[in-house]
């Protein structure tokens, strides 16, 4: 157990914090899914409206710091292969 006033802040912070990419990260885990749900329906429309909405949500994981950039770019790159296969 932290035992400054200092540390324990930084772990009710640290919680806080976790908690929120936590959910962050999970809200970005569902778009993906959507998008790869409608392409394994093929479901062409529905899979571009998800990937419409996905790419900003995947983006503002990275300016909210609970992704790297270049993760969220390599998802979103796949993300419109796949769409595009289906055309």
């Amino acid at each position: 157990m932290a035992h400054s006033r200092s540390a324990r802040k930084r772990v009710r912070t640290a919680a806080r914090r976790t908690e929120i990419n936590r959910a962050r990260r999970s809200r970005v885990r569902t778009y993906i899914k959507k998008v790869e749900a409608a392409v394994e329906a093929g479901d062409q429309d529905a899979a571009r409206a998800a990937l419409v909405a996905a790419q900003p949500e995947i983006m503002r994981g990275v300016t909210k710091g609970t992704m790297h950039k270049n993760t969220a770019s390599r998802k979103i790159s796949r993300l419109s292969a796949a769409v595009k296969r289906m055309a």
